[in-house]
């Protein structure tokens, strides 16, 4: 049995009780080395196998493999589909036809994140990766402007790495060119870990922000606004 767990934001209080009872269950726990860590916390008595970045195909084929004769959670930071390995576990299980494979999901940043924020998320709204690994940068700048073009609410994940320093700038120059730098903006950092920060700021000052793979952008619609220092998008009702 292979679990495909989402573990929520890093804290012992953001792993749902669906996703502590599939790691229980689970005699081996694989994962990025990162995330393992973490969760070895907060389960010290299981097998754990970790691997580094991007090893992710060689991790969920072990992941496959071990589940042919045990329990396995395959865990991964924030839901287990966005950003996660629930779809290549299916890809690569085309190889393992009698492997069950179970999806457990998890609170993402995106949540997690807005929660610490105010309500940023209330209308709708889009989720962006600006890690280019995967995703051709030109796609991604597309998807940013037809995204900003809508009037869409947008979380940036993966906004900035050593090796991708330059990417949130030239995401905001692209927003910039449609909408109001004075647009009201969130990012938070580490969430529920040690060194949790999050602050609120307009566009125009999102562009200079030191971001890393550990922060989590908000970019607000034409009617998001700050109420009690909170970042909120209403929804609509009237009479409010």
């Amino acid at each position: 049995m292979l679990y495909v767990v989402g573990t929520g934001c890093g804290s012992r209080e953001a792993v749902t009780l669906q996703a502590e009872a599939a790691i229980k269950r689970s005699s081996i726990i694989v994962g990025y080395t990162v995330y393992v860590d973490i969760i070895k916390d907060f389960f010290p008595d299981k097998e754990y196998i970790s691997t580094g970045m991007r090893q992710e195909i060689d991790r969920v084929e072990l992941a496959l493999q071990l589940s042919m004769e045990k329990t396995v959670s395959l865990i991964c930071s924030g839901d287990s589909e966005l950003y996660g390995m629930a779809g290549l576990a299916f890809q690569i299980g085309d190889k393992y036809p009698q492997a069950d494979i179970e999806i457990v999901p998890g609170v993402t940043a995106a949540f997690s994140g807005g929660a610490l924020l105010g309500s940023p998320l209330t209308s709708d709204f889009a989720v962006i990766s600006l890690s280019d690994l995967l995703t051709p940068m030109e796609k991604i700048l597309k998807r940013l402007r037809y995204a900003a073009e809508a009037d869409l609410v947008i979380v940036l994940y993966n906004p900035g790495s050593k090796s991708r320093s330059g990417h949130l700038k030239k995401a905001c120059d692209i927003l910039l060119e449609i909408i109001s730098p004075e647009t009201v903006c969130g990012y938070v950092r580490n969430i529920g870990r040690d060194g949790q920060q999050s602050g609120v700021l307009t566009l125009s000052e999102l562009r200079d922000l030191n971001a890393d793979m550990f922060t989590t952008i908000f970019i607000g619609n034409s009617d998001t606004k700050l109420i009690r220092g909170k970042m909120v998008t209403p929804r609509g009702y009237r009479n409010v």
